[in-house]
């Protein structure tokens, strides 16, 4: 005994239909998944326009003991003097101090925090490229050559 060969061709008919069915579903997912890849950039990029003014660095509200033998400042860290604030960013390896106005404070905190902002959607903006780029050659391969 043994399989005949009407039931062999069967199951090679089979096995095509089935990889073809499985070529075409995931043709149509890789499909879906660029236009979302595409919906998802085309929103981060707006992200990237709404981003106000930015700078890199840090903003910070120093309390300060002034070093007079008399004042309480030096015994009672409630009694210091302040808050004084300080933006501190590196520039070229080395850290830079600049001392701020209690106004000028908030703007500089703000462009901190919109910096953070720009490098984060910026990294997102890296990956989904990167995946995007990933899913578009991998659809250029699966196209039949003439």
């Amino acid at each position: 005994g043994g399989i005949g060969q009407g039931a062999v061709a069967s199951v090679i008919v089979l096995r095509y239909y089935y990889r073809k069915m499985i070529t075409m579903t995931n043709t149509r997912s890789v499909k879906t998944r660029i236009a979302t890849d595409f919906k998802r950039f085309q929103e981060l990029k707006a992200d990237l326009a709404r981003i106000g003014y930015f700078s890199k660095g840090t903003v910070l509200a120093r309390m300060i003991k002034c070093g007079k033998p008399k004042c309480p400042c030096g015994a009672d860290p409630q009694k210091r003097h302040g808050p004084y604030f300080e933006w501190t960013y590196k520039e070229q390896g080395k850290t830079v101090n600049v001392r701020l106005t209690a106004e000028a404070a908030p703007l500089f905190q703000s462009a901190s925090k919109q910096y953070r902002k720009l490098k984060s959607t910026l990294a997102q903006l890296e990956k989904l490229s990167r995946q995007a780029i990933t899913r578009l050659a991998k659809e250029a391969n699966s196209r039949p050559r003439h």
